[in-house]
């Protein structure tokens, strides 16, 4: 999973929104899509998720669909207590 693009929807209700809700900015997303510690799949939403540490060190689960072998789409994320 060596994706080129993150695919970013500023507009309200887009995917930017609700990673800001939770206290999360893009930069620390696309860290951690880019380098995680573990793979799986969500069992609330049956969607591939990521898990890993953002560069300041805070544990974050990334829900995500890979639109294409070099774009990636993050749905949410969320902080985890590890």
């Amino acid at each position: 999973m060596a994706w080129l693009h993150v695919f970013w929807d500023l507009e309200p209700g887009g995917n930017a929104e609700h990673v800001a809700e939770h206290g999360l900015d893009l930069e620390e997303v696309e860290y951690v899509l880019r380098n995680p510690e573990k793979h799986a799949v969500s069992q609330r939403s049956a969607r591939s998720i990521v898990f890993g540490y953002t560069p300041a060190g805070e544990y974050i689960a990334v829900i995500y669909e890979e639109l294409d072998e070099e774009t990636v789409y993050p749905i949410t994320a969320y902080p985890l207590e590890d």
